[in-house]
């Protein structure tokens, strides 16, 4: 039971380990951001790998945060919105206040440039997410719980034939926004940078997965009856969706000829392909996640990086740029094998600054937790 004699639900661990697969792949697609930006003949099947097969990182993410917001839900009761959303704001908006100050401190000192610390682009940074490259995953996120009554009552009247419609709806919007909207000739400055910055904070580019997140915790009961029943139609599905956007991938290379830089800018999650990719993955992982459950390799490996995802996810970028630092000093290529080795020492880095952060806070200064990652000391 929580605090208030409510009696919790059973601890779902596939979540736990989904965020931890997930910012492995995240990780991947910066490294391999690294890899074809410093290498001219990078390998495009270890590109493929980096930035096409990770392509599910950042919409898996939205899922499981939907899965907890419902799985934990009380749909007898009515949601206390200022409840929720104060905290809310102390698991999201402080971290991601904590880590956007952070970031332009050391990107503003590193470029001797006083400029990012004026309070109008303060501002905008803030807005659109942009202090780091992976902070804009936070701006949408807190667009979300926002707006977590329009969810609920969309989760409310779902079923597979209205899942079914988002789900084409949201290849539709997304490729509408990727392939089609070009915001770039609209003189108005403020219209131009909200278009621009769409993807930073659009909640409509992920929709369908959140709610699908959300409508597999109300219906959770059933969806483990379909894992069950359906495991091999979950892989073959998920496979063909491996299949589909790699396809797309190479065919932007062979048959468009496009750079590599290109093709991973069009086979992306957004795509068509990528769209079902998505929801191949995450069901797939979702699955298998569950079935592995008692496995202890899996436990012991996908549990402590589910634990300090969060935190990883946040800082790796620190680490992506000492290592890059590194490589530049040493006046080294990033080869296929070095972006290997580079991709496994930023995962190690970050995950064990994740741990040092976490159990010097526990045992020092609880509030660096609440900062990082939104965790606060009980109260005894």
């Amino acid at each position: 039971m929580d605090s208030t004699g409510t009696l919790r639900k059973p601890r779902v661990n596939a979540i736990e380990y989904m965020r931890g697969i997930s910012m492995l792949g995240v990780v991947g697609i910066h490294v391999g951001s690294q890899y074809i930006v410093n290498n001219t003949v990078a390998n495009m099947h270890l590109v493929a790998v980096f930035e096409i097969v990770t392509r599910f990182s950042v919409p898996i993410f939205f899922f499981i945060s939907a899965f907890g917001l419902f799985y934990n839900l009380d749909w007898d009761k009515k949601l206390n919105y200022g409840k929720f959303i104060r905290k809310r704001f102390k698991t999201v908006v402080v971290p991601y206040l904590a880590w956007s100050v952070f970031y332009l401190l050391l990107y503003g000192s590193h470029y001797d440039n006083m400029a990012v610390f004026k309070p109008i682009h303060v501002l905008f940074v803030l807005f659109f997410g942009l202090a780091c490259y992976q902070l804009y995953f936070m701006v949408i996120l807190i667009w979300f719980y926002l707006l977590m009554p329009l969810w609920i009552f969309i989760v409310k009247r779902m079923d597979y034939s209205r899942l079914t419609v988002m789900f084409v709806l949201q290849i539709i919007f997304d490729y509408y926004s990727s392939f089609v909207m070009n915001p770039y000739g609209i003189t108005n400055s403020l219209l131009r940078d909200l278009l621009v910055y769409r993807l930073n904070y659009w909640v409509l580019h992920y929709i369908f997965i959140f709610i699908i997140g959300g409508y597999i915790a109300v219906h959770f009961k059933e969806f483990q009856l379909f894992m069950k029943n359906k495991r091999a139609e979950i892989a073959v599905f998920f496979l063909l969706s491996l299949i589909g956007i790699l396809a797309y991938y190479y065919y932007c290379l062979f048959g468009k000829g496009y750079t590599l830089l290109e093709a991973i800018n069009t086979a992306h999650q957004l795509s068509p392909a990528g769209v079902f990719y998505t929801l191949g993955a995450t069901i797939f992982l979702f699955s298998e996640f569950y079935h592995a459950d008692r496995v202890k390799l899996v436990k012991n490996i996908f549990s402590p990086l589910g634990k300090h995802s969060y935190f990883a996810y946040l800082c790796h970028p620190v680490f992506i740029s000492l290592l890059a630092a590194i490589l530049g000093r040493l006046n080294l290529m990033m080869t296929g094998f070095i972006s290997i080795v580079f991709y496994c020492g930023t995962v190690f880095l970050a995950v064990l600054a994740a741990i040092i952060c976490r159990n010097f806070s526990e045992k020092y200064f609880p509030y660096l937790n609440a900062l990082t990652i939104g965790k606060y000391p009980r109260h005894k």
